[in-house]
């Protein structure tokens, strides 16, 4: 009962990735509608209390719940610009494509250190050989 193994194939990385990656939209799109709905909330209570209790009548600033509510809207449009539109251009597969240039660039620069090793080597080891042509050491 114990000892039998199960025989599930291992998940290929892509289909993980393309998991974790829906997993992380769905958490994205699960905090947006969240905010909303704190927003919702937020606003009426706002509203409750300046036009049903009166508070903030003293305020300087007349119709103060509407400048707060216009405020929290804009953060709220900030926040679903983030999720749906900011993500398309900026989302996993332009951090592929930037990860892919970083590694080519760094791999074009490795290339060019080993030429300039390999030009340098050479060098080296004919010095050491014959450190001095003129005076040449005999084996003893």
């Amino acid at each position: 009962m114990f000892s039998r193994k199960k025989t599930t194939e291992p998940q290929d990385i892509e289909q993980r990735e393309q998991y974790q990656y829906a997993r992380a939209r769905i958490k994205q799109k699960k905090r947006l509608m969240q905010h909303f709905i704190v927003f919702l909330g937020g606003s009426i209570i706002a509203i409750i209390l300046d036009l049903v209790l009166g508070i903030g009548n003293d305020f300087f600033i007349k119709n103060w719940f509407a400048w707060f509510i216009l405020i929290w809207a804009f953060i709220l449009l900030v926040h679903f610009f983030n999720v749906f539109i900011l993500n398309r251009f900026m989302g996993k597969e332009w951090e592929d494509r930037q990860l892919e240039k970083l590694k080519s660039k760094q791999e074009q620069r490795i290339l060019k250190l080993q030429k300039k090793v390999e030009k340098e080597i050479p060098l080296q080891e004919a010095k050491k050989k014959d450190p001095d042509p003129i005076n040449p050491k005999e084996d003893q």
